[in-house]
């Protein structure tokens, strides 16, 4: 199942959940990861299947690999034969191509400038957050011609403050590059929340449409979680605007 939001501007924003593909047991069922363990066909199978409910052409949605860094890659169409290149944030101008991002556990971020013509999606964890990918990717999008006050950030399925539980001196080190990720466990432990670190990078950059989607993947059984479960599936956050450009 995907939940999409369409905004008024032209840009697209959806999320997935982990009902409505065909990986078995611990994958199932709707894994888009590609690197889990998973039978390759299935995902295969499953990629096509969010593509075709989201109206997308599976061949057109452009992937990452993702490695917790501020790497930021602009891209024009997806890699076809090229090695997928490590990075943690995709931006690109041309209308119509989806930019994909997996998770379970960590923020997916979805951007877009429908103005500018201009659309990011990127992966961040406590390690990306705290190394400004999100930063980084709305900085790539201003240099192609974005106004941080135009673009719509959308922040996906996450663990959240309350759930993430981290060493004190974990939390410390976080806290000292991002105040607002300073958080405690519901049961009184230190915790780390990446989404309030994110929504924060966000706002100092001059972005104020964000909106979260309010669910923790901890504790939500319709999501996967690699914390949780250790071996698992992934969830994937995608971005387009409308228009198609290029052949």
């Amino acid at each position: 199942m995907i939940g999409r939001h369409d905004h008024e501007n032209g840009a697209h924003f959806a999320f997935t959940d982990r009902w409505g593909g065909v990986s078995a047991v611990p994958y199932e069922e709707l894994n888009l990861g590609g690197a889990v363990g998973d039978d390759p066909e299935a995902v295969r199978a499953n990629r096509a299947r969010a593509a075709g409910e989201l109206g997308l052409d599976p061949r057109q949605v452009v992937w990452m690999n993702q490695v917790h860094g501020p790497d930021v890659a602009v891209v024009d169409g997806p890699w076809g034969g090229r090695p997928v290149p490590e990075v943690d944030a995709i931006v690109t101008t041309r209308r119509g191509l989806a930019l994909a991002v997996l998770t379970a556990d960590c923020v997916p971020v979805l951007l877009a400038d429908p103005v500018a013509g201009v659309a990011a999606a990127a992966h961040a964890g406590r390690p990306g957050m705290i190394a400004g990918v999100v930063p980084a990717a709305v900085r790539a999008m201003i240099e192609l011609g974005a106004e941080p006050a135009r673009i719509t950030a959308r922040t996906g399925p996450a663990v959240c403050g309350r759930c993430y539980e981290v060493p004190a001196a974990m939390r410390a080190e976080v806290a000292a590059v991002e105040p607002a990720a300073f958080a405690e466990t519901s049961w009184g432990t230190p915790a780390v929340d990446v989404g309030a670190g994110v929504r924060a990078q966000l706002a100092r950059l001059g972005v104020r449409d964000v909106e979260d989607a309010g669910v923790c993947t901890i504790e939500s059984g319709d999501h996967f979680s690699y914390r949780r479960d250790r071996t698992t599936g992934r969830l994937a956050g995608y971005v387009w605007l409308d228009g198609y450009d290029g052949p």
